[in-house]
């Protein structure tokens, strides 16, 4: 078992951390070579041992962003509470700087508007009327600004822009609401150690902002439940508003869903009296009008009702907006 885990954190450190994190490629990279730091890890159940989780969990708990050496001492002096922490826990990335790309497709749904986020963590894409939108092009250059009515927000989402620059507006939100296998607590000192523990070493700005939109959660908390979509869904849903436009989001949830289930969670959304709008990775789903070319795309699909609306970076530092002669072109 602990050669898995070598050659897991060995591929991390070959292929995925370099150039985003030197940090994580050198505790992967460590653990890679080190048989007792393997051992410990291989205790912790396979699908909760990424590398971006056991990291997330030893800052979480303690451990300091600082060479291999230190970092190993601490793993073998938490044993016990990292492997049980790790085994509670699962990778709830929330990235408010998802919802760049997903404005001009909000944009285009009638207000005001409920939203209801499947995999919603903290809730942090729950907030597009209570953020600003910064859309730059790739030479630096301002291309357009977007405030709350209230003004600047102290959570400023920047996105880089290609292309065309499609109509966009902040949007009315009356009411929000989401569904999570284990929904954070923005107000929770240790949910929040968390969500900011996820954010790799070496991503410039990101903690920052999580932080900065914590506290906007925190101030006007969502109605998250626990459990699981399927079930819970249309129940939820029924809870919205008559007087407005139920939006249903699924920002880069998809592809941590088993794909049975995950077909009939689209199924049921589909089913709905909503509208849908999704960032995923093109490949996870048959039901893109017009099709996209999985093998060829590049970034992933930003949709509204399955159709097509751009492709964008999984985070949404950049996006690209798919112009009317060639909306699916990904």
């Amino acid at each position: 078992m602990t050669d898995a885990v070598r050659e897991r954190y060995a591929r991390f450190a070959r292929e995925e951390a370099p150039g985003r994190s030197e940090e994580y490629r050198e505790w992967a990279a460590g653990v890679a070579s080190d048989a007792d730091v393997s051992a410990v890890l291989a205790r912790i159940p396979e699908t909760h041992r990424q590398p971006p989780l056991v990291f997330a969990v030893t800052r979480m708990l303690g451990a300091d962003p600082s060479g291999y050496a230190t970092w190993r001492a601490f793993v073998l002096a938490h044993d016990d509470d990292i492997v049980a922490e790790c085994t509670a826990r699962r990778v709830q990335t929330n990235e408010p700087l998802r919802l760049s790309p997903l404005l001009p497709a909000l944009s285009e749904i009638p207000g005001p508007l409920a939203l209801l986020e499947i995999g919603a963590s903290a809730g942090l894409c729950l907030y597009p009327d209570r953020y600003s939108f910064r859309f730059w092009a790739e030479d630096g250059s301002l291309r357009a600004a977007l405030d709350p009515e209230a003004g600047i927000s102290s959570v400023v989402l920047d996105s880089v822009v290609r292309g065309e620059l499609p109509p966009m507006r902040i949007p009315e939100v009356v009411w929000r609401a989401g569904i999570d296998l284990a929904p954070l607590d923005a107000r929770d000192e240790r949910d929040r150690r968390w969500l900011r523990g996820l954010v790799w070493p070496g991503e410039a700005g990101r903690e920052e902002r999580i932080t900065a939109a914590l506290d906007v959660a925190a101030s006007e908390p969502p109605q998250l439940v626990e459990g699981d979509a399927l079930r819970m869904l249309s129940t939820l849903a029924g809870h919205a508003p008559d007087a407005a436009t139920l939006v249903i989001t699924t920002p880069g949830v998809l592809v941590h869903i088993p794909r049975a289930e995950r077909l009939a969670l689209v199924e049921e959304i589909r089913r709905l009296p909503a509208r849908w709008v999704t960032i995923d990775p093109p490949g996870i789903l048959d039901i893109w009008s017009p099709h996209v070319n999985a093998g060829a795309a590049q970034g992933f699909v930003v949709a509204l009702d399955g159709r097509v609306r751009a492709r964008a970076d999984p985070l949404g530092r950049w996006w690209e907006w798919r112009t009317e002669d060639r909306p699916g072109a990904l």
